[in-house]
């Protein structure tokens, strides 16, 4: 296993400096599932949810969580993102959500996709709770990251 990175020769935690890192096109995409009732994904499907547009808060709840990842995640460097997305694909009982962060950078956006797959996952929860306590968050894990020293990763 290879030297934590976030961890000093004390053992104490630290931030990484990575200014001697050279600058490149990093991305990451982050996946989860979300399982509910086949009514409340109805409800979602039609609109009808009392608090509002379900899929548009997520998505706007998800790309401002990867911005603030800094804030939430003690280590992490702020980024200038590039790019966010958040894509939601609806299935009988489960909706699958994809965050996609992008910078042009020296360190990675795995937090911040991560982050943003998180929050918009829980999004979805507040959004429906009311209806369907019984909603479960599952899944989330990294299935893609390029750029930098370590290349592309790919999930299988």
């Amino acid at each position: 296993m290879s030297k934590l990175s976030h961890i000093n020769a004390k053992g104490e935690a630290h931030m990484v400096d990575v200014s001697p890192k050279e600058i490149s096109t990093r991305t990451a995409v982050v996946r989860a599932r979300v399982l509910m009732q086949a009514a409340t994904i109805k409800l979602i499907k039609a609109g009808s949810a009392k608090k509002g547009d379900v899929l548009a808060t997520a998505r706007i709840a998800g790309i401002m969580a990867a911005k603030k990842t800094p804030d939430l995640i003690p280590l992490c460097h702020p980024l200038a993102i590039s790019k966010v997305t958040v894509d939601f694909t609806l299935a009988k009982k489960h909706i699958d959500v994809e965050a996609a962060v992008k910078v042009e950078g020296k360190t990675g956006v795995e937090m911040e996709a991560m982050t943003a797959c998180a929050i918009a996952c829980l999004t979805l929860y507040d959004m429906v709770k009311g209806v369907d306590r019984g909603i479960t968050v599952t899944d989330m894990r990294l299935v893609e990251k390029t750029g930098g020293k370590s290349g592309t990763y790919r999930a299988k």
